[in-house]
C-alpha cells in the first residue's frame, strides 16, 4: 500500500508552485463536451482527478491528450477533441471514483438532450446529494428519474429539444451545482438567471472559458448571474489556462506555519483566499504579495483562533483540515465549526493518534494545543485530510506514516517531491 513517511525536520526555505486548480480544471474539461473540435487547456495538474475525469470524457466520445512538459517542468497542455456526436453516458465503474464528475450532466444534456450519470462517489465525509444539481436543471426543463442506479435524465423533445431559461435559485450555493447549471444554461433558449450562485473563482475561471467559445454570461463570481442562450458555441480560439490551486497554496503555507521558515509560492493568488489568510495571520503566519509571489514566513509558535466554515469567500471546508492541524500545535484552545459537511470531523481520531488533544461535539470540535506531537501510523480518510496529516507528521517526534496514500495523490501532483524540496524529511513508499 502506498504511504507517505515523514520525519521532524528543520525549516522550510524555497520556492514552489501551485499549480492548476482541480476544481478549475475538472469542470473546464467537462465544458469542452458543449462545443465540438479540438479545445485546449493549459495548467491542468497531473492528479488522479484528471486522469479520471480524461477517462469519463473518452468513455462519452471524446479524445484526450497531453503535450509534452513546458521547459520550466510543468505540464503539458491537454487537449480535448471533442466529436460531433456524443455517447451521453457516464459509466459507474468511473463516476463512483469521482464526485466531481457529475457536471457532465448539464453539458451532455445541452448537447444531446439525454444524460445517464451514476450516483457519484469521491470523498467520503458525510452525505452530499446532488438534488440541488436535479432541482437547478429540471427548473430549464430536464426531466430525470432513477433506473438500476443511474440518473437518466432527458429533454422534452430529444436531440432536438433545448432546455429553456428559467430563473433557478438554489438553496445553497453549491459550487459544483453552479458549474452545472451554468453550463446547460449557455446552450438554453432564453435567458437564465441563477440566484444563490457559487462565488468561486473556479466559477469565474469557467465563465470566462465558456464565454471564449462563444457564451454570453454576465456577473459570475458573484451570487447572482445571468445567461442568454446561444445556438451554438465553438472550441475556445487560444489555449485557456486554468487559475491556480488556491487549496494547494493553502497547503503550502500551513506547511511552513507549522515548521517554521521562508517560502515563496509563485503563483499564489491572494485575491482568491481573503478569509484565510486573514485566519493564518491571526495563527501568526505572515504573508505579502511581491513580484515573485506570495511570500510566507513562521517562525514562533502558532497562536490559537477559532474558525468556522462557510460558502465561498469565507473558510472553505477544504481548508478545515490544515487548520484543526495547525491549531493542534498552537498555544491555546480553538473551537473549529464546520457548517458544510457533517462527516468531515473522521481524521480528528487520526490526529489524536499523534497526540492531539481534540474534542469534537457534532459540528464543533475543541483544540487545544500541545508542544509536540507524536509520530504514529496513521491512514489518510480523504484527499485534505490525508495531505494535513502529512504536514502534522512534519511536527511531530519520530516517524509518522500516512497510509492510503492514493487519497493524496487525487489533488496533488507529487506532495513528497514538493515539501521535500523546500526542505521537509517527507517520502513516499
Amino acid at each position: 500500500m502506498d504511504r507517505f513517511v515523514v520525519h521532524p525536520g528543520g525549516p522550510l526555505h524555497g520556492t514552489v508552485s501551485a499549480g492548476g486548480a482541480k476544481n478549475s480544471a475538472l469542470k473546464l474539461m467537462a465544458a469542452c463536451l458543449l462545443a465540438p473540435g479540438r479545445h485546449v487547456l493549459a495548467g491542468v495538474p497531473r492528479i488522479v482527478d484528471v486522469e479520471i475525469m480524461a477517462e469519463v470524457l473518452q468513455a462519452i466520445g471524446a479524445q484526450v491528450d497531453r503535450g509534452p512538459d513546458g521547459p520550466d517542468g510543468g505540464p503539458g497542455d491537454l487537449v480535448i477533441d471533442t466529436p460531433t456526436t456524443l455517447v451521453p453516458e457516464a459509466p459507474y465503474e468511473l463516476v463512483e471514483k469521482m464526485r466531481a464528475s457529475v457536471v457532465v450532466l448539464g453539458p451532455l444534456l445541452a448537447r444531446t438532450g439525454r444524460a445517464s450519470v451514476s450516483l457519484p462517489g469521491g470523498d467520503d465525509f458525510g452525505n452530499r446529494p446532488i438534488d440541488i444539481h436535479l432541482h437547478g436543471l429540471s427548473t430549464l426543463g430536464a426531466v430525470f428519474q432513477t433506473v438500476h442506479g443511474n440518473i437518466e435524465g432527458r429533454v422534452p423533445g430529444g436531440a432536438e429539444g433545448r432546455l429553456v431559461g428559467q430563473r433557478v435559485v438554489f438553496e445553497y450555493p453549491s459550487h459544483t451545482a453552479t458549474d452545472n447549471v451554468l453550463m446547460a444554461a449557455v446552450l438554453a433558449k432564453g435567458t437564465t438567471v441563477i440566484e444563490n450562485a457559487a462565488r468561486e473563482p473556479e466559477v469565474s475561471d469557467l465563465a470566462d472559458f465558456l464565454t471564449h467559445m462563444g457564451a454570453r454570461i454576465r456577473g459570475a463570481g458573484t451570487s447572482h448571474i445571468e445567461v442568454d442562450g446561444v445556438d451554438e458555441l465553438h472550441p475556445s480560439p487560444r489555449s485557456h489556462r486554468v487559475i491556480p490551486d488556491r487549496v494547494v497554496a493553502a497547503t503550502l503555507l500551513s506547511a511552513v506555519a507549522m515548521a517554521g521558515g521562508e517560502i515563496v509560492i509563485e503563483d499564489g493568488r491572494p485575491d482568491h483566499m481573503d478569509m484565510v489568510l486573514r485566519k493564518m495571520g491571526d495563527l501568526g503566519v505572515t504573508v505579502t504579495q511581491g513580484p515573485e509571489g506570495m511570500r510566507a514566513t513562521s517562525s514562533d509558535r502558532l497562536h490559537s483562533v477559532d474558525v468556522a466554515t462557510l460558502p465561498y469567500p469565507g473558510v472553505a471546508t477544504d481548508y478545515k483540515p490544515f487548520l484543526v492541524t495547525m491549531l493542534s500545535v498552537a498555544d491555546g484552545v480553538g473551537i473549529v465549526t464546520e457548517n458544510l459537511f457533517s462527516g468531515r470531523f473522521r481524521y480528528v481520531d487520526e490526529l489524536r493518534r499523534m497526540g492531539a488533544d481534540i474534542r469534537t461535539e457534532g459540528h464543533h470540535a475543541v483544540v487545544r494545543g500541545v508542544r509536540r506531537l507524536s509520530g504514529a501510523p496513521v491512514r489518510a480518510p480523504d484527499l485534505r485530510a490525508g495531505a494535513a496529516l502529512v504536514l502534522a507528521g512534519m511536527m511531530a517526534e519520530g516517524e509518522t506514516v500516512v497510509s492510503d496514500a492514493q487519497h493524496i495523490d487525487r489533488g496533488y501532483e507529487d506532495l513528497a517531491a514538493t515539501l521535500s524540496s523546500l526542505g521537509a524529511d517527507v517520502t513516499r513508499a
